[in-house]
């Protein structure tokens, strides 16, 4: 999967019409694609193949081997002539010149390609009623940004890379365990304006020394391999159906922009394995059991890691409110919108203000009611105690 280029010009992909000779665009949802000028649609051979995983440590291995830099690739335009270059990051979008969509191959300018990918399921019609619904529905979103869901401003479908990891542990820990019981003890109160004495139970958390060993295998942890967009809004947009993935296709990717990767192997593995670590927390948490868990020493083993590499679609866009831009996407498979947004601060002062009048009205109901001296006076410290802290 590994592979370097040291060509200086790409030819591009080239999908032409067969009835006008216009440059067809994939059509989400379906299987084919379709001229804008004539209508005419072309079927898009099914590949068959398996999606494999990777080697990781072969790969990382051979990564850390010398290689030459590859010249940044010029691309040639079959459309109108025009010679020009992509952005670092990107191996198909549009000429500049004319507009007709371009793919480029993708081991000019790194060395592990995308063997994978979902294609887009939406189109960008449907993902923008997913953000007007998204956008009318944000609480203490300014006015003026509410607005911008009426507009008609253009969605650019991307490609995304990601890598996914999986990975077979075996993790060693110490810890303690918290066990909750009750002892009886006297406690002074005000009652009736007068200080007495009563024996309640009071919970107290006894702490017992443990260790012990748990094993989970890890099966496609997604980390995004784009720079373009904060990670929490790339982690928000799971969940994928990975089990769709389909062998890479060029076709797909007519019409759309397409990064390739700018988080490299190891970042990502580094960053899958924080995702592994807390998901090992929890399962250490439940094998100590208890009420509280305190761990204290954690040593994990991977073995059997392997990885792959896929483009994930999006729809893309951005606005500008006060000088600030506000970036959202959406999922191109299931239409979940994860973004940036402004905050409006009197609407959230001003429910903040109505809050503190509602809670003062309501106690000093309860005092003129003497509900609130009843309920000082029960058995609050007689209640059970309970509380799970498991990570």
């Amino acid at each position: 999967m590994l592979k370097t280029k040291t060509s200086s010009r790409q030819a591009p992909g080239r999908f032409p019409c067969a009835q006008c000779g216009a440059v067809l665009k994939y059509a989400p949802g379906t299987t084919h694609l379709v001229c804008d000028y004539c209508g005419f649609e072309n079927h898009i051979e099914y590949r068959a193949g398996v999606i494999e995983e990777y080697d990781l440590q072969e790969a990382l291995r051979r990564l850390s081997e010398p290689h030459p830099e590859a010249p940044k690739a010029q691309i040639h335009c079959n459309e109108c002539g025009a010679g020009f270059q992509f952005e670092a990051n990107i191996h198909a979008g549009e000429c500049p010149f004319c507009g007709s969509p371009i793919v480029t191959a993708t081991g000019h300018s790194k060395p592990i390609q995308p063997k994978s990918l979902l294609p887009f399921r939406i189109d960008e019609p449907e993902a923008r009623q997913r953000f007007q619904r998204w956008i009318k529905g944000l609480w203490f979103a300014p006015n003026a940004v509410k607005k911008y869901a009426r507009s008609q401003s253009k969605l650019t479908g991307v490609y995304l890379p990601y890598w996914t990891f999986d990975s077979d542990t075996e993790t060693d820990y110490t810890g303690e365990r918290g066990d909750i019981y009750y002892v009886s003890q006297p406690v002074r109160v005000t009652r009736n304006n007068q200080t007495v004495t009563e024996i309640r139970r009071v919970p107290k958390i006894r702490w017992t020394p443990v260790r012990g060993h748990v094993s989970r295998f890890f099966d496609d942890v997604l980390v995004g391999a784009s720079k373009s967009l904060p990670r929490k809004i790339l982690d928000a947009l799971q969940p994928w159906d990975l089990e769709q993935l389909i062998p890479y296709d060029e076709h797909y990717l007519s019409g759309f922009r397409s990064e390739y990767y700018q988080v490299n192997l190891d970042e990502g593995f580094d960053h899958a394995k924080q995702v592994m670590d807390s998901a090992i927390y929890r399962d250490i948490a439940y094998d100590i059991g208890g009420d509280h868990q305190r761990i204290h020493q954690v040593s994990t083993r991977h073995s059997g890691m392997t990885y792959k590499h896929c483009l994930l679609p999006v729809w893309s866009a951005a606005f500008r409110y006060r000088n600030k831009s506000y970036r959202f996407v959406i999922n191109g498979r299931t239409g979940e919108v994860q973004g940036e947004r402004p905050y409006s601060w009197w609407k959230i002062g001003f429910a903040a203000l109505a809050a503190l009048l509602l809670a003062a009205g309501a106690y000093f109901y309860l005092e003129s009611t003497g509900a609130l001296q009843h309920s000082q006076s029960g058995s609050y410290y007689n209640m059970p105690y309970y509380q799970n802290n498991r990570y």
